[in-house]
């Protein structure tokens, strides 16, 4: 829930970055209220009491939820903007609506940036396009959409991540971590052809029909394509051909 859409001025020497305190809730919860109900943001379900409730205990670390750590920019002691971290992940970044163009937000994610040399990554809501054109300016790149069913919000949204001065081995720690999360998946993929088979040859299912199912499988694949556009439907065909391929083989294997 990210978004200052601003345009950087060349120069900005009177803005003052700080670690928050207790005595900043009030002010970081106005300027929460002020960007959070601005275009491409869902609307807050919580009342405002709730909301800065919720704000104090993640930046206090005294409620059950994670801990962030809390960051505020101000001018003349007024704060403009704030940010919040968890480990290598911003969930809150916002800049007061009416100081955006003034190199708040850039200021925030520039703070972000030495704080986490290593990378970092934030969400942003689908809709909200400054946001995202904003981060891209900074150097974040978007990494995958989803339908935002992992928040409360439950709001379509936009991953991004900063790699770190060492990209190269930012994206590979990545992919290792996905492909650790595929192997996982792969396993339970392949464990449930396997029971699916096994109910076949009992006569439980399909008549005691083993092997494909193709009008199955063509469903399988125009339903993944909807969680995968980028790939598109022929090569994840392909994949799911493989995989099933592999799957019915290791059943196979197991029969022997």
């Amino acid at each position: 829930m990210t978004g200052p859409d601003e345009e950087l001025p060349e120069e900005v020497t009177d803005l003052v970055v700080r670690p928050g305190t207790p005595e900043d809730v009030d002010a970081v919860h106005a300027v929460l209220l002020a960007a959070g109900s601005g275009p491409g943001h869902p609307p807050e379900r919580r009342t405002p009491e709730e909301s800065r409730a919720w704000l104090a205990e993640r930046v206090s670390g005294t409620g059950s939820g994670e801990h962030q750590e809390l960051w505020v920019a101000e001018r003349d002691g007024r704060v403009l903007g704030f940010v919040t971290m968890a480990d290598a992940w911003v969930p809150l970044l916002f800049v007061d609506p009416d100081h955006q163009g003034e190199g708040v937000g850039h200021g925030l994610v520039e703070l972000v940036k030495a704080l986490r040399p290593d990378g970092f990554g934030l969400r942003v809501h689908q809709d909200n396009t400054g946001a995202r054109a904003f981060y891209r300016r900074q150097g974040l790149v978007e990494l995958e959409s989803t339908d935002g069913s992992a928040y409360d919000d439950g709001w379509p949204d936009t991953r991004l991540a900063w790699p770190g001065h060492d990209p190269l081995a930012w994206w590979r720690s990545s992919i290792d971590d996905v492909d650790d999360e595929l192997a996982v998946l792969l396993a339970r993929r392949t464990a449930l052809t396997a029971a699916v088979q096994d109910l076949k040859a009992a006569g439980g299912g399909d008549g005691g029909r083993r092997g494909r199912d193709p009008e199955r499988e063509a469903e399988i694949v125009r339903r993944m394509s909807a969680h995968a556009p980028g790939l598109g439907t022929e090569r994840l065909a392909r994949v799911m051909d493989a995989l099933i391929t592999e799957s019915l083989a290791a059943w196979e294997d197991r029969q022997r």
